[in-house]
């Protein structure tokens, strides 16, 4: 690859490829977006700091202050922001040793499916075997607890956790966190409902525990609204941010806690790329978008299309028996078997689109296009996965009906 603009990519020969992976959400107002990259532009042309380790700079301080006017304050959210070091792995460390310092306590719940990075303290909260085996590290301090809906519409598994949490006898310590995902989306696009999330909240604030939302890749209006658990009406004690914060894929990540949580000694948390200037100034234009309501109805607008044409794919391939999973623009089509689904991620990319697997066993395709792609790139995209699907259940009929 040698070009990007907007929603496609270009290699070395000029072949244009619809980007339906967005860096992993990293590039949610699209690749060299206009306006991002003037910004930066000016910075450097005006010989603009780009590293200054924790000082305060004019860049930051902008940053900061237009976050709070444009996000924080019209919620009525009072955060602290804190920087951390550029990944969103690093932001989810620095999370787990606040929540353990400020409880007192060692133990922090996650999720079945969760990803939340693959750093030591991160992989020890990420649940799939494949990452965490093969490292032959120690778990210990972390449990693992079923998400909403891990064992169907039936069961209700906040019941379960609060049961564990409870009885003395359970086994489980109360624990100083729960670490959640709204949407898990390496996890296979899971989405928790709006009423577990709430009950999720409540179950915190019962027994102690901070409640820790992980928004690296589900935030930034990746569901809709800015943040993801805005539909569910809660305000979590930390909110782990990343990836898009950037607004033009710059290494960027942060901590928004809660005033009281603010317990770090001098020198406790530090890092030499903890303050990414170019970051600070793409992110503060990047904020542009959420002076009004429009980009979250356009996200709502687009997620409805994909969602629809998802639904017309899977019927017209009954014999995968496809699933359906999403909300905004992150969707996923399970296509139930992994030979299926990287057949059809290979072909879809010889026909000109990238898209990614996810899931558990990597059987089904993640749709996460930037939010402002155009509808006529967003159909093409759809009608490239379903042309791939095709060609891939002709070639391997076996699979497809295994």
């Amino acid at each position: 690859m040698e070009q990007a603009r907007g929603a496609c990519l270009f290699d070395r020969d000029g072949r244009r490829y619809i980007d339906f992976l967005a860096g992993a959400g990293a590039v949610n107002y699209g690749h060299n977006n206009p306006r991002l990259n003037q910004a930066l532009i000016k910075h450097l042309e005006r010989d603009g700091i780009v590293q200054a380790l924790d000082m305060s700079t004019t860049a930051r301080q902008a940053f900061l202050d237009r976050f709070a006017a444009t996000i924080l304050e019209p919620r009525g959210l009072d955060y602290v922001v804190q920087l951390t070091g550029p990944s969103g792995a690093n932001a989810i460390e620095s999370a787990l040793k606040l929540a353990r310092l400020t409880r007192r306590r060692s133990l922090v719940v996650a999720f079945t499916n969760a990803y939340h990075g693959l750093t030591l303290g991160a992989l020890a909260v990420t649940a799939n075997s494949q990452f965490r085996n093969e490292l032959f590290i120690s778990r210990m301090n972390v449990s693992f607890v079923p998400y909403d809906g891990y064992f169907g519409p039936a069961v209700d598994t906040l019941a379960y956790l609060r049961k564990l949490i409870d009885d003395p006898a359970s086994g489980l310590d109360v624990p100083a966190a729960i670490l959640v995902e709204t949407v898990q989306a390496e996890g296979g696009v899971n989405v928790a409902s709006a009423s577990w999330l709430r009950g999720l909240a409540a179950l915190c604030r019962d027994c102690g525990a901070l409640l820790i939302v992980d928004d690296i890749q589900v935030g930034c209006g990746r569901t809709g609204p800015f943040f993801s658990f805005e539909r569910a009406g809660i305000e979590p004690d930390i909110v782990v941010m990343s990836k898009s914060i950037s607004g033009a894929g710059l290494p960027m990540s942060l901590l928004l806690l809660k005033p009281e949580l603010d317990q770090w000694a001098r020198g406790e948390e530090a890092g030499t790329f903890r303050g990414h200037t170019l970051a600070f100034v793409a992110a503060t234009e990047a904020l542009f978008y959420w002076e009004t309501g429009d980009l979250s109805e356009q996200v709502d607008r687009k997620g409805g299309i994909v969602q629809q044409r998802l639904l017309e794919i899977a019927r017209r391939h009954p014999e995968i028996d496809a699933g359906i999973r999403g909300i905004g623009l992150i969707w996923a089509l399970d296509l139930r078997r992994s030979k299926i689904a990287e057949a059809a991620s290979r072909a879809a990319f010889a026909r000109g689109l990238i898209v990614e697997r996810c899931g558990p066993r990597d059987t089904a395709l993640k749709i996460l296009p930037p939010l402002v792609i155009e509808d006529d790139l967003l159909e093409e995209g759809l009608s490239i996965i379903d042309a791939a699907l095709t060609a891939v259940i002709k070639e391997h009929p076996k699979h497809a009906s295994a």
